[in-house]
């Protein structure tokens, strides 16, 4: 398994459309959650974006799983950063 962290830059403009997808992200969240694939995940508190840590096989995984998650098709959010993270210390 990897570490992976995503960072999503929201498109402000479609802040309206975000906010009626996110319940849907956020059921999706916490399915892969419970799945042990979403180790930590939050918006900025500026709401201009969010940070998302995933513990996937690969990046061809993540990407699946990202294709799948409800603020894609929504079309509401850039990729800003996709790598493949190590962690310093351990993580419970």
């Amino acid at each position: 398994m990897a570490f992976y962290v995503v960072q999503l830059r929201f498109d402000l403009a479609a802040s309206d459309r975000r906010m009626e997808v996110r319940p849907a992200h956020r059921e999706y969240l916490t399915e892969l959650k419970a799945a042990g694939k979403l180790v930590a995940a939050g918006p900025f508190t500026d709401q201009t974006g969010a940070l998302l840590v995933y513990d996937v096989a690969d990046e061809a995984e993540l990407r699946d799983i990202l294709a799948k998650d409800p603020y894609t098709p929504a079309n509401v959010y850039e990729l800003a950063t996709l790598a493949e993270w190590e962690p310093l210390f351990p993580i419970s």
